[in-house]
């Protein structure tokens, strides 16, 4: 079995036992998260949203909270100066435990 579900202004399809990582969300490692916005179960028989599937929850653990690599770019001008800047993006690993719906 398995379900797209949309967080963080994206879609994952996901199955029971899958890792992901996940725009940040608030909670610390160990605790449960439920998605309740599910689009699409599939498996025996398909249900699709209109835009989500009434009843349906993933459930998740979140495994870790951290941040991406470091992400650099550089800016140089014809004047002779360069600026140097980076970026590291937060993200949450969700462990998917169950889908019911």
């Amino acid at each position: 079995m398995y379900a797209v579900i949309r967080t963080g202004g994206k879609q994952y399809r996901v199955a029971e036992g899958d890792v992901l990582r996940i725009e940040k969300i608030k909670g610390d490692a160990g605790a449960d998260v439920k998605f309740d916005e599910v689009l699409m179960v599939g498996g025996d028989a398909h249900k699709i949203g209109r835009p989500t599937v009434a009843g349906a929850v993933v459930a998740g653990k979140i495994l870790r909270q951290d941040k991406e690599r470091r992400v650099l770019h550089f800016r140089k001008e014809k004047e002779g100066w360069t600026r140097r800047k980076g970026h590291r993006q937060p993200f949450t690993e969700v462990k998917v435990v169950s889908i019911s719906g």
